[in-house]
């Protein structure tokens, strides 16, 4: 069995149109719940304007399935028009250190 990737992705909104990127990211979580290997799949308000997905899977390989999918599709679909630019998104090991409740995200 492979570790878990931690990702982050930062979406960057067209000016004024902060609420409805929120609102679009939002619609398409559920669906990525409901697949295998998602343990943590959230959006967060940034203080630098932008809105950040803090995503951990269980393995690579479900990442992977996660990336080619529907849902990924959908997320794509519901920003079109929303983002000022690419969405940055990177991929992280995790480096355990300290309780394992607090060392590990």
């Amino acid at each position: 069995m492979s570790e878990p990737v931690v990702v982050t992705a930062i979406f960057t909104p067209v000016e004024g149109r902060k609420n409805n990127l929120a609102a679009a990211l939002a619609s398409t979580i559920p669906g990525v719940h409901a697949e295998q290997g998602c343990i943590l799949y959230a959006i967060h308000d940034a203080e630098d304007g932008t809105i950040t997905m803090l995503e951990k899977w269980a393995s690579r390989d479900d990442l992977a399935v996660h990336a080619a999918g529907a849902p990924v599709a959908a997320l794509n679909a519901a920003i079109e028009g929303l983002i000022a630019s690419p969405v940055v998104v990177t991929l992280m090991d995790p480096i355990a250190a300290g309780t394992t409740e607090q060392g590990v995200l």
